[in-house]
């Protein structure tokens, strides 16, 4: 057996015994290297592929840690993340990049289908499951639907609730793809080089117009999404 896969093995029967648990530290490269007696080459490609497998979380300057089960989010029906994140017995954190008023220039004005210099709201805030960043929320809000949306505090409740409250929902569009992330994204998420991202449009329309524009992004190798619906005869 090669040794990269000997380590992969001794790893996931650790798993699978229950000596290491969801968030467990994983030993680093250089303990591989001294427990196995292989490379620091041969140890980072078990912890690569076990990385891309799903079975290690890798963390920029921590550390490698045993994975939880894949978060599952909801195409069609539009929850509130703390609550789902709550829902599966973790604690929810957000942290608030920026909140701030903007004009519509020429290109986020066709986000909304707005002119140019229609007053938006532009937020960017990570989402948090059990300390790891599980979500970059990026949202564009058309200011005259939900005008207080600059003021709120948004550690406190979501977006999510803010909006569903008091712009009541009548369309939803959404658009999922798989891509790579910039730089600023991956320091977000806590990605390593070369793992890919989940990212969500949604688009929401409330009295006739178009409220909501959003970027919902998520680490590829920590995050599905499902969808389920019931056809009526």
């Amino acid at each position: 057996m090669p040794r990269y896969v000997a380590i992969k093995q001794s790893i996931c029967d650790a798993v699978r015994d229950g000596r290491l648990n969801p968030g467990d530290r994983v030993p680093s490269e250089a303990e591989l290297v001294q427990q196995f007696d292989v490379s620091r080459m041969t140890a980072n490609r078990a912890l690569r592929e076990l990385q891309a497998a799903g079975v290690v979380v890798r963390r920029a300057g921590s550390g490698s840690f045993i994975a939880e089960p894949k978060p599952i989010g909801q195409m069609i029906e539009i929850r509130n993340i703390a609550e789902e994140i709550r829902e599966r017995g973790h604690a929810y954190r957000a942290r608030v990049i920026q909140n701030r008023e903007e004009r519509a220039n020429v290109e986020t004005a066709p986000l909304l289908e707005v002119s140019v210099g229609t007053k938006l709201f532009h937020s960017i805030i990570v989402h948090h499951e059990a300390e790891f960043p599980i979500q970059i929320e990026e949202r564009f809000v058309l200011a005259s639907i939900a005008p207080d949306y600059g003021t709120l505090d948004f550690t406190r409740m979501t977006p999510n609730e803010y909006l569903t409250r008091i712009a009541p929902l009548e369309r939803v569009e959404h658009r999922v793809c798989s891509t790579m992330p910039d730089e600023r994204m991956r320091g977000m998420l806590g990605l390593s080089d070369g793992e890919p991202v989940l990212q969500m449009t949604r688009r929401t329309w409330s009295r006739s117009r178009l409220v909501s524009h959003a970027w919902l992004t998520h680490p590829g190798t920590r995050f599905e999404l499902s969808a389920a619906f019931s056809i009526d005869d």
